[in-house]
């Protein structure tokens, strides 16, 4: 049983992770388990991951605890299957092989645990010809075909969505979904297994929408012309007089009448209907949004029907009165930061801790999962 730091801290209290350290997809999918309240103990390497932020803003290493181990000295690789023997599910994110050689891949780990889950984490997946090449999100979007239809101008190149995508929603989301229904298998059987969670496998299965309409006729495939793409112009976003956006999403026809309604183009507004007066209706919704302020469209389209929203940046996201009502978003440590989510009435997660910083917790987990080789020969950092 997990120590009493994780009591009633979420659903997963009492669930034990093994995170192999790494970047992207890997740690966050780690952090929303850590979130969910398991105790995830990140087994950091001397020197750090190589690519990342500061230690101490990497927000996605929160409610975590962190143990140092060379997994290519003699003694790394035992005490990270002394460590496994302790855990529920181990999170790694290497090429594939990397975990085989270095000595804690699924049969070496299974063969100490045999409930385990053992959750992979890559871009390409454990096999097929790109199995072994490098990637990041944008080559793994690519791939799927999601990214060819993301960007509101069919003659443009796609539009970039950062990395939520790829990483984070067709990595770490299905990873976690992975790894979750695998431990319910281990729990109602006795059987652990291993979790291939490849972000191309991912980022195609985000678009099951898409391809059943496009195999119906209701989606074309180029960007920027479709229902959700931005190429229907009751569905996107505009530039304000100041510089701002407006983001407009009054798809069904009594959200769209309040819509132009509120907007002052109801009189003169081309019929929505047919597509081929689209651009036309485009321009004159443009052209109304850029006579007012983000702020003053705001206002008009407030405690309505018209499915109408700024587009707030960042940093102005936390101070929403909507956003600041639910706490969507939180401080801790003077660090602003979105909750865990989603949430749970009988078992409330939250912000535990800040940031894991490599090997500060090495004893204290050393202790809590009766594993002294953590200890026994500490690496130099």
């Amino acid at each position: 049983m997990a120590g009493t730091r994780n009591a009633r801290n979420g659903p997963l209290s009492g669930v034990r992770v093994v995170e192999l350290a790494g970047i992207g997809p890997g740690p966050f999918a780690a952090m929303l388990l850590a979130d969910l309240g398991a105790d995830v103990v990140r087994v950091d390497r001397p020197g750090g991951p190589g690519l990342g932020i500061d230690p101490a803003y990497d927000l996605t290493n929160r409610n975590k605890r962190s143990v140092l181990v060379d997994l290519k000295a003699p003694d790394g690789p035992p005490a990270v299957l002394d460590l496994v023997e302790k855990a529920d599910i181990l999170v790694e994110g290497y090429r594939p092989g990397v975990a085989e050689r270095l000595g804690v891949g699924p049969d070496a780990c299974l063969a100490r645990n045999p409930r385990l889950v053992y959750g992979r984490m890559t871009g390409w997946g454990q096999d097929g010809p790109l199995a072994a090449a490098a990637g990041h999100d944008i080559a793994y979007i690519a791939l799927t075909g999601t990214l060819h239809m993301i960007g509101p101008d069919p003659d443009g190149p796609p539009t970039v969505p950062a990395n939520l995508v790829g990483d984070y929603a067709g990595g770490s989301l299905y990873l976690v979904v992975g790894v979750l229904a695998a431990l319910q298998h281990a729990r109602a059987h006795g059987e652990g297994q291993v979790v291939d969670a490849a972000i191309v496998d991912g980022a195609a299965h985000l678009a099951t929408m898409i391809h059943g309409m496009l195999a119906a006729g209701g989606w074309q495939d180029r960007r920027g012309v479709n229902l959700l793409d931005g190429g229907c112009p009751f569905y996107g976003t505009y530039e304000t007089a100041d510089g701002g956006h407006m983001a407009v999403g009054a798809l069904e026809q009594r959200f769209y009448d309040e819509f132009v309604r509120l907007l002052g183009i109801e009189d003169t507004a081309p019929a929505r209907q047919d597509p081929g007066r689209w651009p036309e209706l485009r321009t004159a919704v443009a052209d109304r949004f850029r006579t007012r302020t983000r702020d003053e469209w705001t206002a008009v389209f407030a405690g309505t029907d018209a499915c109408v929203a700024p587009v707030l940046s960042l940093r102005e996201a936390p101070a929403h009165p909507h956003l600041a009502a639910r706490s969507t978003f939180v401080e801790h440590g003077g660090l602003t930061q979105p909750a865990p989510a989603p949430r749970f009435s009988a078992t409330p997660g939250a912000v535990r801790t800040g940031p894991a910083l490599p090997g500060a917790d090495t004893h204290e987990v050393a202790r809590d999962w009766d594993v002294p080789s953590l200890t026994a020969k500490e690496p130099q950092a």
